[in-house]
């Protein structure tokens, strides 16, 4: 049966299938329990705290929000000429909205949910029944920890995917920090108040940052606003995190040293990102992860080109604010890497420069024109071996189909 985050129950229907257990482990299961969606509301209010600090925001100045609609028109009206790309998926015009950190993490756990699900069904080990044998657990220990070891993967996952979320809102700049895809629309949020902090901090002129971010919005929409990218990254995705795999054993290795009578400690292990990450990665995950990257990687090159290209010309501070805004994509948080990892993504600057190589190896060849050829059809996307040789992609294409 296929299990989501909503879904953390035990799946023979027992009554309390945490009876006996140490209260802090009962408690914290039970917790995804509850009626109305528990845990993915969970997921979703730890985001909200972590986000906000557990305060209420001001809303956005509309002078904000208008002077927000202006420089998008601007960046709309550049990106469609540098590209020739649509960049309005519905038709409607895109429309760049000043939101708020409770915004944006409303939207993105909406919009990423499918994603967080389809990795909660690959940690459920469905062929593992309740009375299944774990290393090392017997007697007593086996009838509280085995289902706790059922479930408890799935419940790291929520909480990992709320905390995740809300750190990514206190530094996300707008949908596109992390290249992934969003559900079909023309509305893009921009988060104002984290965009005007780093420009303080960098001392950035604010409307040359602002116009800056509208730039890599509009061009990251639009290129994934191409059906056979967006299909081609979103297959991509999902077969990368149905091959995570649950490692009860892994994790028994981890809950072994714990005293389960102290929540400091399991709340430690909860903090760790690398736990989720080591309980779950699989060999079938790596075989595939080229195709993944090396699409990211194009992408990513692509969006740098466009904007360099536009950007030269339209931002006075322009190369001021592409060194602050590329190092610190490149420099980022722990909370970031670990989504991009969490994902398959890893925006690191090799796979920058590698996206950047080939971008600009295309245009020495072929010019604009040649690379105008890269969104034309899924044909066109270039393989692993051919974004490492750009040489051997426009050779490719220009072979008979």
């Amino acid at each position: 049966m296929r299990r989501t985050i909503d879904a953390m129950s035990d799946p023979d229907g027992r009554p309390d299938p945490f009876e006996g257990m140490p209260p802090i482990f009962g408690d914290l299961a039970r917790m995804f329990q509850q009626q109305g969606s528990p845990g993915w509301e969970a997921a979703r209010q730890l985001a909200l705290g972590v986000a906000t600090g557990h305060t209420s925001e001001p809303n956005v100045d509309p002078v904000d929000r208008m002077a927000l609609e202006q420089l998008a028109r601007v960046a709309e009206l550049k990106v469609a000429d540098a590209t020739g790309l649509p960049t309005s998926r519905t038709g409607r015009g895109l429309q760049l909205v000043a939101a708020t950190r409770t915004q944006w993490v409303q939207r993105t756990l909406d919009d990423w949910r499918p994603y967080f699900d389809l990795l909660a069904t690959s940690l459920d080990d469905t062929d593992a029944g309740p009375d299944a044998d774990l290393p090392g657990l017997t007697g007593d220990a086996m009838a509280w920890m085995a289902p706790l070891m059922k479930m408890v993967g799935p419940m790291l996952l929520g909480l990992t995917a709320g905390s995740m979320v809300g750190h990514l809102a206190q530094r996300c700049f707008g949908f596109y920090d992390l290249p992934l895809p969003r559900p079909a629309g023309d509305e893009v949020l921009v988060l104002l108040g984290n965009l005007d902090e780093f420009g303080r901090e960098w001392s950035l002129p604010a409307d040359d940052l602002r116009l800056w971010v509208c730039l890599h919005e509009v061009t990251h929409h639009a290129v994934l606003g191409v059906p056979h990218v967006r299909a081609r990254l979103d297959a991509l995705l999902r077969e990368y995190l149905a091959g995570f795999e649950a490692d009860p054993g892994g994790l028994e290795s981890r809950l072994g040293g714990l005293d389960a009578t102290d929540p400091a400690g399991f709340q430690s292990m909860l903090g760790d990102p690398e736990v989720l990450l080591g309980m779950i990665q699989s060999p079938q995950q790596q075989a595939m992860l080229p195709q993944l990257q090396a699409l990211v990687s194009t992408l990513v090159g692509y969006v740098d080109h466009v904007m360099d290209r536009v950007g030269g010309g339209l931002i006075g501070a322009y190369g001021m604010v592409t060194e602050a805004v590329r190092r610190r994509r490149v420099e980022t948080d722990q909370s970031s890497r670990f989504a991009e990892r969490l994902f398959g993504l890893e925006l690191t600057q090799a796979a920058v420069d590698r996206g950047s190589a080939f971008v600009d190896g295309v245009v020495e060849r072929a010019g604009e024109e040649g690379l105008e050829r890269l969104w034309r059809s899924e044909r066109e996307l270039p393989t692993p071996a051919e974004v490492d040789a750009p040489g051997l992609w426009l050779a490719r294409i220009d072979l008979p189909e």
